[in-house]
């Protein structure tokens, strides 16, 4: 049995804004010297050279806010349904500007907000996973409502990402917190909202992800009746007769 300790929700919420800003400092950063060597170069081909840094950094930059819009945002009111085809989109985005390569298999159809959520911040963690580069595979299949969930990650030293065991259930005791290990924290936190386990297995050389629902199937209602039935046999086959004196 796990040790479970909540972060407060003060150091929840600094810890995203650290992670969100972390990724976007980069290209953000990108775009400045772009800028500062276009105030001091005359040379053509150097402008042509900060010209170019500055629309690939302001692409990336732009695809990485959108994505932080849809993983950590509020992705509209209480109950709200996503369109996977929108998370597809800012995930193809923001693998854009890292190493590993990135196929995503899903069919378009709507699903519960934090279930979206749950699936692009496991994105993430299957970039932690190929650290070197790669490919990453997204599997969706099953109904929206309890969709079966696979990331297939493939790369020279692929591991599970560093603490995952302890931080996806939320098991925090010894365990560092900062603006990297937040992010299995965070996706065991939309797990458990939305009633799904999450789990990270070496096959070979490979690692594979997974979230699965946890809500059991309905008994069908014949079922139940035949259950029913059935344990009433076998009590009175059981009880001995009365006998009258």
């Amino acid at each position: 049995m796990t040790n479970e300790i909540e972060l407060e929700a003060l150091d929840l919420a600094a810890l995203l804004c650290s992670r969100v800003c972390h990724d976007i400092i980069s290209p953000v950063g990108a775009i400045n010297n772009g800028l500062e060597v276009l105030d001091e170069e005359t040379s053509e081909e150097m402008k042509s050279f900060a010209f170019d840094l500055i629309r690939k950094s302001a692409r990336q930059a732009s695809a990485k806010l959108q994505f932080a819009r849809l993983a950590f945002g509020a992705a509209g009111s209480a109950g709200a349904e996503i369109d996977i085809g929108d998370a597809e989109k800012v995930a193809r985005g923001y693998m854009e500007g890292e190493k590993a390569a990135f196929e995503w298999t899903a069919p378009r159809a709507l699903m519960p907000k934090n279930q979206v959520k749950l699936i692009l911040n496991l994105v993430l963690m299957a970039v932690a996973a190929v650290p070197r580069g790669g490919l990453i595979k997204v599997t969706i299949t099953g109904e929206p409502a309890k969709p079966d969930v696979i990331f297939h990650c493939s790369g020279p030293s692929a591991r599970i990402p560093a603490a995952f065991e302890k931080l996806i259930p939320g098991a925090i005791v010894d365990v560092n917190i900062d603006a990297h290990a937040v992010q299995p924290y965070y996706a065991g936190l939309l797990a458990r909202t939305c009633g799904m386990t999450v789990a990270a297995v070496l096959d070979g050389t490979d690692v594979i992800i997974t979230a699965r629902s946890t809500a059991e199937e309905p008994v069908a209602e014949a079922e139940v009746v035949a259950e029913a039935k059935a344990d009433a046999e076998t009590t009175e086959a059981n009880t001995p007769a009365s006998t009258e004196v």
